[in-house]
């Protein structure tokens, strides 16, 4: 017969082995998702969401587009020269600021996000809202102890769920061959 400690050591274990399940069943439907957006349309899910962006902010400059998806200017310029590259955008220089220059989606770049899949997070934030507050917070407060657990807590991180880097496209298409 099991002594009462070995139980209770038998139970952590299970608790354990049920979070790493959850985090696992998380990072893997995101690849997943990942995959699926490329696999579908040959965009990321960071180009995908800067596409969106502009597309809900019109004429938009790229500061503006920066802090709307909460990505560094350096890396929504990035990705923006390989939607251009691709088709996808254009950017123009301001009219009233010449110092600004504004993002611009073209038909291929409007197409693309009609026939695209609803980004994962799109769903996740729907289901959250139609969390209460307090379930909201609950699981706000577990997921960063959890990112703290894993000493995650100081890494840079956009509130977008992919997997990668988000300029990874660069890091694909400067390889040599």
């Amino acid at each position: 017969m099991p002594s009462p400690n070995s139980k209770a050591i038998q139970m952590k274990k299970k608790q354990i082995e049920s979070v790493l399940i959850a985090l696992r069943r998380m990072m893997r439907a995101t690849e997943l998702h990942s995959r699926e957006l490329v696999k579908k349309t040959g965009l990321t899910t960071p180009q995908l969401l800067l596409m969106q962006s502009i597309r809900q902010q019109g004429d938009v400059s790229i500061g503006e587009l920066a802090m709307d998806v909460n990505l560094s200017q350096a890396t929504v310029t990035s990705i923006l020269d390989r939607l251009e590259a691709r088709g996808f955008v254009i950017r123009q220089r301001s009219q009233v600021d010449k110092r600004k220059v504004h993002a611009n989606l073209t038909e291929l770049g409007k197409e693309t996000i009609k026939r695209s899949p609803t980004p994962l997070q799109e769903s996740f934030v729907r289901q959250f809202k139609g969390l209460e507050d307090w379930e909201q917070h609950m699981i706000i407060a577990s997921l960063q102890k959890v990112a703290a657990m894993m000493d995650a807590q100081d890494i840079d991180a956009a509130p977008m769920l992919d997997v990668g880097n988000l300029d990874r496209m660069a890091d694909q298409q400067d390889k040599p061959r």
